[in-house]
């Protein structure tokens, strides 16, 4: 155990913070997100939702203030009625940490795209439509 590490975090997830550099990208996928046929570096956080994972990574993992936007949703496909109240909480976690970020919103398959290119994929057990988020790293200012 090491002090200041949220319980949360696993060695593997804490580890793949600290590989990631400026402008790597890392998702935190709902339970329903194709991860392993997306991506081949794939975390398991089954039974864990996002809120508290995000709360937990947002701790160590500074938002990159160059970047347009420093967070991405997937966007609700057209014609689908779900409001995804998620979105709030997310917002809430993500503004506690940095008051400045902004979020984005990106369509379906353009999210799917995004998440091939990111650095990690979190598959978690938040069972929330449109649970997913993509978090860009920045870096530390002294």
């Amino acid at each position: 155990m090491l002090k200041k590490i949220p319980k949360i975090l696993s060695p593997d997830l804490v580890q793949a913070l600290m590989k990631m550099g400026h402008g790597d990208e890392i998702v935190l996928a709902d339970a329903n997100f194709p991860g392993h046929s997306l991506h081949d570096n794939v975390i398991r956080y089954d039974g864990f939702g996002i809120p508290p994972l995000l709360d937990a990574i947002l701790e160590l993992l500074p938002l990159d203030p160059y970047a347009e936007h420093q967070a991405a949703l997937m966007s609700v496909v057209p014609g689908d009625p779900v409001v995804p109240t998620v979105w709030d909480t997310y917002r809430d976690i993500v503004a506690k940490h940095d008051d400045t970020a902004k979020l984005a919103f990106e369509e379906r398959f353009a999210f799917y795209e995004r998440a091939k290119n990111a650095y990690l994929v979190v598959m978690t057990g938040e069972e929330a439509l449109y649970g997913n988020i993509i978090l860009k790293k920045g870096v530390i200012k002294t």
